[in-house]
């Protein structure tokens, strides 16, 4: 060492970031969707200057969409609720009612705020407050929720729990079963919630009624109340009926916005009802939709394999790692589901699709027949493994065998049109028994006369049989249906190109090209060059 630099000129070259360059770094965690790091960088800002309510008002905003309510609550302190953003409020109303005071929250929900009215809840939650307490009032607090209300849709489920509430079990069933119609992407939690109901109100035969379908969720549940015991997906409390009217919203709001406030609605969701699985398989989804990779699989990850949602969880934890071009990850974990001791066809079944999404159609053929290998005799929608089994032997270039699974899939759904359309297009492809092939897909567009891709392969057996002019309207109405479609567009130029109308058939094998991968996209442009010929014909 040349020489040592005094104490005061350590202190002099010690780096202090300015409040520019913080908010600078916040504010690119945030659109890069680092909550984490973004609520702490804000926090900072407002430690050093509590009176900047913009800043103030981020950091418990991230806070919030990280899942760090303690922050997000410290940050709050004591301000005014008034003065507050609504994911702070509703915050706040979510810790009012899990610290059983009923009363602050529906106060804090009714506040005329500048930032916006959250009013459209008070009048659920005071429902549920009373339905917590069953209390018969309950259903007029209910029927006091205005009919224009966002919250009015709430009317009949809130309704089903007052009467589960109230050991009415019979009204309740009518009502639970018109929820459950209504759910959206909350079926199955309905579904599971009502159920368990049922089971606390001593209605055994309507809580196994009501887990009649195929989901694994489901079934798991089923199993447990059969066996007298309730499967703990329940909605008691007002927190947990808060919560699930949340999940209510962040569904709503993320088909038609995809912004960051629903992953916000589910955090404080999953903080209102820290036990229930559905709200972080549910909040994992969302992130994974943002691209929130590592915050998605964190909160599925914590989701216990003993949970009636743990099926579920694993499907949501290799889809979020698919979607995040995270194959191998995805693949591995969906093996070690498959090869876990008590894995099922659910796990087999997972492989078998992470398999296919790693262009392994033969290794995922093999993985669904261990899944087929392992269904269950009642399971209702057993005929989708084998039109999966067979579409991956078809795929891997195995058609004689892949045929039989197809035929096994169309005994057991005579009338599933994707059944139908699958098999009789694959033979269609081959040239093989045609009139059969037609007559299938026929039937399959008859059941489902607005599916494009089913239309599309009407309109192309046609065109196979030489109905040229037929093909070429049916094609042009595929084509309408759906515009996305690259195959859709080519068969239609292929067809037109047949008929002689060769600018028209340009015009479709140029709409194709814009959205065709790479091998259809050669094989379009030969077309576009040099016209129609044996050697680039669609199949």
């Amino acid at each position: 060492m040349l020489f040592a630099a005094p104490a005061s000129a350590a202190r002099l070259i010690t780096y202090r970031p300015s409040a520019m360059t913080l908010f600078a770094g916040a504010r690119a965690a945030e659109l890069r969707g680092d909550s984490r790091r973004a609520a702490s960088l804000y926090a900072s800002l407002a430690a050093a200057d509590p009176s900047n309510k913009v800043v103030a008002d981020r950091a418990v905003g991230q806070a919030i969409a990280s899942g760090d309510m303690a922050l997000a609550l410290r940050l709050i302190g004591k301000r005014a609720p008034v003065t507050l953003a609504v994911d702070a409020r509703l915050l706040l109303a979510a810790d009012a009612l899990r610290g059983r005071r009923p009363e602050q929250a529906v106060q804090i929900l009714q506040l005329d705020a500048p930032s916006g009215s959250l009013k459209f809840l008070a009048q659920p939650v005071l429902a549920w407050t009373l339905i917590e307490r069953r209390d018969p009032r309950a259903q007029q607090a209910i029927d006091a929720i205005p009919a224009e209300s966002v919250a009015s849709p709430l009317r009949v489920e809130l309704g089903a729990f007052a009467l589960l509430a109230q050991r009415n079990t019979a009204a309740a069933d009518v009502l639970a079963r018109r929820a459950i119609d209504a759910g959206g992407g909350r079926a199955i939690a309905l579904r599971l919630a009502f159920a368990d109901a049922f089971l606390k109100a001593g209605d055994q035969a309507r809580a196994l009624a009501l887990l009649d379908t195929a989901e694994p969720a489901v079934r798991r549940a089923r199993a447990l109340v059969a066996a007298g015991r309730r499967p703990g997906t329940g909605i008691e409390t007002a927190a947990q009926g808060l919560a699930l009217i949340l999940d209510a919203l962040a569904l709503d709001l993320n088909r038609e916005s995809g912004q960051s406030l629903p992953i916000v609605l589910t955090q404080i969701a999953r903080f209102a009802d820290p036990d229930n699985d559905y709200h972080r398989i549910l909040s994992g989804s969302l992130m994974s939709q943002a691209d929130r990779a590592d915050d998605a699989l964190a909160a599925l990850r914590t989701i216990d394999d003993r949970s009636v949602y743990a099926s579920q969880a694993h499907d949501a934890e290799v889809n979020a790692l698919t979607k995040a071009n995270r194959k191998p990850e995805a693949l591995a974990r969906a093996q070690a589901f498959a090869q876990a001791r008590d894995a099922d066809y659910t796990d087999w079944g997972r492989l078998a699709d992470a398999l296919d999404a790693s262009d392994r159609q033969a290794d995922a053929a093999s993985a669904y027949a261990r899944a087929i290998a392992l269904l269950p005799a009642d399971l209702p929608n057993a005929w989708q493994f084998y039109l999966l089994h067979g579409a991956m032997l078809e795929r891997s270039g195995r058609w004689d065998q892949a045929r039989v699974s197809l035929e096994k899939a169309r005994a057991l759904a005579p009338q599933s049109p994707t059944v139908l359309n699958y098999l009789g297009y694959a033979q269609l492809e081959r040239g093989e028994n045609l009139d059969a092939a037609e007559a299938l897909i026929s039937e399959a567009h008859r059941l489902s006369p607005d599916d494009a891709s089913i239309t599309d392969s009407l309109g192309w057996a046609q065109f196979k049989r030489g109905k040229l002019s037929e093909a070429i309207k049916t094609l042009t109405e595929a084509a309408t249906k759906d515009a996305t479609e690259a195959e859709i567009h080519e068969h239609l130029g292929d067809a037109l190109y047949s008929a002689g109308r060769r600018f028209e058939a340009r015009n479709s094998w140029n709409a194709a090209l814009v959205v065709a991968d790479d091998k259809g996209r050669a094989r379009i442009q030969s077309k576009l060059q040099s016209g129609l010929g044996a050697t680039n014909a669609a199949k």
